[in-house]
């Protein structure tokens, strides 16, 4: 334990800053704010983060299980993202309701739309529990013996502390590669409104086609409000519910930002992989990532040329397609900022550096251990992604699998039959169907086919024949037969060639893959957790921020524009004049709505911002995040980075990595002018 010791002790010391990289804990701030400060904050360590008294943490919010959203009146209004919002946009939507298309204003609160399922969670407080964690366990035990005893002591620590009647939830998480561990305590409410949401035109002007892209012109926000029982207290919604009453919520600022001004960000970015050995940023950047663009890109096209065909099919695939194309588009960015920056061999100058330092002392030959583990992991893993990419993207097939777990759980499936069949469209299906099991023909050795897989194949001639026949007998053709499903028919659904099919694949799985790469995940974590510390030790002046793994953190920066190539610079604030400039009624994506072109057209509002651009190091998580000023205002809301800055998950380069921000002028703005929804104002409190 010495030496655990030594490294929790490093933590505490090494806090040199770089750049404006860095995701940081937001209980250890008082260790950044002097350099916050020498670039510009003007709050305290305790103004940022206290359980003793009300912080800016107490507004902020996780919003569902993968955004941030943010508190700005006193009466639980919140600010997130569009795209965090859009699911529960469209389950409200129809043809004749077309939220997605009109927006949706709620005049008063009674006119507020509930949202089953949606949760907010508020960080109570966070605290290092590492010693709890680790408590009965001795390095002479070994690394399987650890990570029993930490997830034992863990799911102890989890239940003692959560109080489920109170929406107390209590999370442990690993940071540093299991080095440390961390106690996240949360409060989660339930009754959770629509208040407000744009016109996709505006909320997601400009598409896939400017998704990741700069210049930006997209309102992507939505409005909710958290309700409570009459006592305050979290409570599924009833309509006797009251609006939360929070301990603190933003100011909205309404001077705005430049080019130079400090800026933070607040929020739970979701992953990052800053510090992994060389092989997986090879994997990542030259394998997995084409691989995935690739067959991403056979889906959307399918996907598109149905939507443009249908509005119901667009409104029923809008959530789905944008979901594809944010990770394809990702991707792209990620793998060609990895080969421009040369992360891969840098990487391998540094652990080449490394090893020497490494020589004759206890972390000798971890490189090469590390670099022998990658090797026996690639194939499989790759294997595991296919699967997921092909197989299991295919929505008859996944939902087959679906419906016979909840059966077997005697479960009855109307209700969940329902919801997938309003936004399934089978001609799609069938072609994606035939798309990926030919892909997964194609690309997969003979070593990673299931044999039914191959039986088919040859039974049928062709995956196109093979299509035909699995949708023309299977019962998930029918969707009145499978809503009229009773557990006493598992029989039926397991005699069912949908069902046999990814069955299939999930045996293999099963039997042949997922036991070897969960066997070489278990030594790659023993490995990755020791090169953490090693890494630690070999540079005790560097400053290393645990990745990002959904939790709260604090990241600062400038607003800051760019040069993305020779002789180009991109300033960092986009206006309406950008959006009238991109205003096209033939492009879906840049077809705004006329009451935009009128207000445009009665003058005077061509310099009205929309987005800006700083060097605030975010992530996937960090979508809805407040950004805000040097007085902890709200200036923005973040919604994306900058395409070629997308491998700041695997590195940091500060000259290309922007994040992007919606203004809060032009949130306001749009309030005010296309929603006629500014009775929100008169809750909110500006500066």
């Amino acid at each position: 334990m010495k030496r655990l010791t030594t490294f929790i002790l490093a933590l505490a010391v090494s806090f040199q800053a770089f750049a404006d990289e860095g995701m940081w804990l937001p209980n250890l701030i008082a260790r950044r704010i002097d350099d916050m400060g020498a670039k510009g904050c003007r709050l305290s360590a305790e103004d940022i983060y206290s359980i003793n008294k009300a912080s800016l943490k107490d507004a902020v919010l996780l919003f569902g299980s993968g955004c941030t959203g943010e508190l700005v009146s006193p009466n639980g209004l919140l600010f997130t993202n569009h795209h965090c919002g859009y699911s529960f946009i469209q389950r409200h939507s129809s043809v004749e309701h077309d939220y997605l298309k009109d927006g949706f204003w709620a005049m008063s609160q009674s006119e507020e739309l509930p949202n089953p399922g949606l949760t907010v969670s508020f960080l109570e407080r966070m605290e290092d529990v590492t010693d709890v964690i680790l408590y009965g366990w001795e390095p002479s035990m070994g690394d399987a013996a650890r990570d029993s005893v930490a997830r034992a002591n863990s799911a102890r620590l989890e239940k003692e502390v959560a109080v489920p009647s109170k929406g107390i939830r209590a999370s442990v998480e690993a940071l540093y590669y299991a080095n440390q561990y961390y106690l996240f305590v949360f409060r989660v409410y339930r009754d959770v409104r629509l208040v407000g949401a744009p016109p996709s035109s505006i909320g997601k002007f400009g598409g896939d086609t400017d998704n990741w892209m700069w210049p930006r012109h997209t309102g992507d926000f939505s409005i909710f409000r958290i309700y409570t029982a009459p006592d305050g207290s979290p409570a599924d919604y009833s309509p006797d519910n009251i609006p939360y009453r929070p301990r603190k919520y933003f100011s909205i600022s309404r001077a705005g930002v430049k080019e130079g001004d400090f800026t933070f960000v607040y929020g739970c970015p979701g992953s990052t992989r800053e510090y992994v050995f060389s092989d997986e940023v090879r994997y990542i950047g030259e394998v997995s990532d084409p691989q995935k663009i690739a067959l991403r890109t056979k889906r959307l096209e399918i996907q598109k040329k149905y939507m443009s065909q249908s509005q119901a099919v667009r409104i029923q695939y809008s959530a789905k397609n944008a979901s594809v194309s944010n990770a394809w588009k990702k991707w792209q960015g990620e793998s060609g900022g990895v080969r421009r920056l040369g992360t891969v061999e840098a990487k391998r100058a540094y652990e080449r550096r490394f090893a020497q330092w490494a020589a004759r002392g206890p972390y000798e030959g971890l490189t090469e251990r590390l670099a022998a583990i990658y090797a026996r992991r690639e194939p499989l893993y790759l294997a595991y992604e296919y699967f997921n990419e092909t197989i299991r993207s295919v929505e008859i097939l996944s939902f087959a699998w679906s419906v016979h777990s909840a059966l077997e759980l005697k479960r009855p499936v109307e209700s969940m039959a329902k919801g997938f069949y309003k936004d399934y469209y089978r001609p799609i299906d069938e072609e994606i169907f035939a798309a990926m099991l030919d892909a997964y023909r194609s690309n997969m050795s003979g070593d990673y086919q299931p044999a039914y897989f191959k039986e088919q194949l040859a039974l049928y001639g062709s995956v196109e024949a093979w299509r035909d026949a699995l949708f023309a007998s299977s019962i998930f053709s029918n969707p009145d037969a499978v809503k009229a499903l009773t557990p006493s028919d598992i029989a039926k659904v397991e005699a069912d060639p949908a069902y046999k099919l990814y069955k299939a694949f999930r045996d293999w799985l099963d039997a042949d893959i997922m036991p070897e790469l969960h066997a070489i995940d278990g030594e790659l974590r023993a490995a990755n957790r020791q090169y953490m510390r090693a890494q630690m030790e070999f540079e005790p002046e560097r400053d290393f921020y645990p990745d990002a793994n959904l939790t709260l953190r604090v990241a600062y920066g400038k607003v800051a524009g760019y040069s993305p190539s020779d002789a180009v610079y991109y300033a960092p604030v986009s206006t309406l004049k950008g959006i009238m400039e991109k205003d096209n009624p033939d492009i879906f994506d840049y077809n705004i709505p006329q009451v935009l072109r009128d207000i445009y057209a009665e003058g005077g509002h061509e310099k009205q911002p929309v987005c800006f651009l700083a060097t605030n190091h975010t992530t996937g998580g960090n979508s809805g995040s407040p950004v805000l000023n040097a007085d902890g205002h709200l200036v923005g809301i973040n919604f994306d980075r900058v395409w070629e800055g997308t491998m700041s998950d695997l590195v940091f380069d500060p000259d290309y990595c922007r994040n992007i921000s919606l203004d809060v002028r032009y949130l306001l703005f749009v309030i005010e002018n296309v929603g006629h929804a500014d009775w929100l104002f008169k809750e909110m409190d500006f500066k």
